[in-house]
């Protein structure tokens, strides 16, 4: 049984889930619809770059989390998931990731974006397990602090290697699709690396390396 991994943003979605929760934030004026944004689009454009700070970008993404109680939060994100994520789930991505369950293989997304944000994303796809950055919850309330290791770039290595520890599990013949650089961490770990709808600095190494390229999005219109 091999392990397929999927990255989430720009590889299963056809867009950023991050980004379009902040977005989501400003147009429900739940923030500083001005200063939240210029933040928001800045840590987008380092992230893309493979420059971002994770730390950084954590302490601005989870600090509205402490703003608000789960229950609104997660209400909220419900109206997110319909207005916003829904459009960006791939068809092609989605058809992916039946051929990986069908072989029999274990799958698992893994991203830098929060929990929060992910999970009911992930669930979309049919599938259980979720690596993800892990916003701080006490007595059922977000701090607005991360907890453990961010999963971003070598931080996903880590975090996977301690999930393949606990379950007995290996790489062997496994999978990793991402379409970014930031990425590159992992894809260098696994028995196949794919590099999906690549950014381009992902898709030189990509071509330097011989390895897969696809796109989940040539058939849209």
């Amino acid at each position: 049984m091999a392990l397929a991994l999927f990255d989430l943003d720009n590889t299963l979605l056809n867009g950023d889930s991050d980004y379009q929760w902040g977005e989501f934030l400003v147009k429900k004026g739940l923030v500083d619809p001005i200063l939240y944004k210029k933040a928001n689009d800045l840590f987008y454009q380092q992230y893309k770059a493979g420059s971002l700070d994770i730390n950084k970008f954590l302490d601005f993404s989870l600090a509205p989390l402490k703003k608000y109680s789960k229950v609104e939060l997660d209400q909220w994100h419900q109206e997110f998931m319909q207005t916003l994520i829904k459009p960006l789930i791939l068809p092609a991505a989605l058809a992916l990731v039946e051929a990986h369950r069908q072989a029999g293989d274990t799958l698992m997304v893994i991203t830098a974006t929060n929990q929060f944000v992910t999970k009911p994303i992930v669930q979309c796809y049919g599938i259980d397990l979720l690596i993800a950055s892990e916003p701080e919850l006490i007595k059922g309330e977000y701090t607005g602090k991360v907890t453990g290791i961010p999963s971003f770039q070598e931080g996903k290595v880590k975090r996977l290697e301690q999930w393949l520890k606990e379950n007995n599990q290996t790489l062997e013949n496994s999978w990793f699709y991402s379409d970014s650089i930031n990425d590159l961490p992992l894809l260098e770990k696994v028995t196949n690396p794919v590099a999906v709808d690549a950014d381009q600095l992902l898709l030189k190494k990509a071509k330097e390396q011989g390895w897969a390229m696809i796109s989940l999005r040539q058939n849209l219109n």
